[in-house]
């Protein structure tokens, strides 16, 4: 039988390489030997988000970017998380299993406990939403990032529990986590990530390439000198393109005779190469947005068929449904 693979991005701002590399690729790479499931996740997004106008346009956006990447879907069901009410039942249901000290441990909570933000109480509560997406479908594997990581082991801690509890219900889903891509470093050296403004669009003008690329900080050694390409910002992109020249390059550092300048201008042009063709797809699909919204309701009834299936057992088991 088929094994199942889901993910899902939030509509809360541009997707860049890390959303690409970390979980979307995969999603492309993959969707011919999984039962795929690929969704827009807007509840989340509302944690947030407090402009119903905004959330609309980068909800479309989002499916958009999933379509220009090559997600066939006849293939991998597109769809919006808030075309599954199902998962905010579910997401309840989890919640009077499991303690506010287990969720107080959450990376993203004491992230922002630690910078003394308010927290709201969707925010706090984000993992349990997202084990209901990841639980509902019977999911197998979620290609995420290494950050991302927690989020799976708290799904599976939460079905474990469900299961100990009311029998077994769901399956214990696996992280895929590519070595190569386990965190996609931002120009400035930090995890890639739209709250730390060091993002690169997946479908970024040229002259975006090339003022994020040039903005990349380096050490000062000079051109002759040898360079470590582990340590370095601007290398650590070309071991994520893996272009043709990554080897000749990797070379020059190592040996000298490359500066940080042509290695920058290199970067530009395979990001220009890989890019464009993805940019340009991007555009031809964003002029049919009726063709988008039609995907996504089609998905949407796909999924919702699903999650009903489990929600009859779900509410069985807990006790939700009365029968003589």
């Amino acid at each position: 039988m088929q094994k199942t693979l889901l993910t899902g991005i939030k509509p809360t701002g541009t997707v860049h390489l890390g959303n690409y590399f970390g979980a979307m690729r995969q999603l492309v790479d993959f969707q011919n030997d999984y039962r795929s499931f690929a969704f827009v996740v807007n509840y989340h997004a509302l944690t947030s988000i407090s402009d119903g106008a905004l959330l609309k346009k980068l909800t479309l956006d989002v499916a958009m970017d999933y379509l220009a990447i090559g997600l066939d879907p006849k293939k991998t069901t597109l769809f919006l998380q808030s075309d599954v009410p199902e998962v905010t039942e579910l997401s309840w249901i989890f919640n009077t299993l499991i303690s506010v000290p287990y969720l107080m441990r959450a990376h993203a909570y004491k992230d922002a406990e630690q910078k003394n933000k308010e927290v709201n109480v969707g925010v706090f509560d984000y993992p349990v939403l997202m084990a209901a997406d990841i639980l509902m479908y019977g999911t197998d594997v979620v290609p995420v990032g290494q950050d991302q990581k927690q989020h799976i082991e708290i799904a599976r801690d939460i079905a474990q529990k469900f299961n100990h509890v009311f029998g077994a219900t769901f399956k214990l889903p696996e992280p895929m986590i590519l070595p190569e891509v386990k965190t996609v470093m931002g120009t400035d050296g930090r995890k890639m990530s739209k709250s730390y403004g060091n993002v690169i669009s997946l479908f970024a003008s040229d002259e975006e390439i090339k003022k994020a690329v040039m903005s990349i900080p380096t050490d000062s050694k000079g051109i002759e000198e040898p360079k470590d390409p582990a340590t370095c910002n601007v290398f650590a992109f070309h071991e994520l393109l893996k272009a043709e020249n990554l080897e000749d390059v990797r070379t020059r550092y190592l040996a000298g005779g490359i500066g940080y300048k042509e290695s920058k201008e290199i970067l530009i042009d395979n990001l220009r190469a890989f890019i464009t063709p993805l940019r340009s797809r991007r555009e031809d699909i964003a002029r049919d947005p009726e063709a988008v919204l039609r995907i996504l309701r089609e998905g949407g009834e796909v999924a919702r068929a699903e999650a009903q299936k489990m929600m009859h057992d779900v509410r069985e088991k807990v006790g939700l449904l009365l029968s003589l």
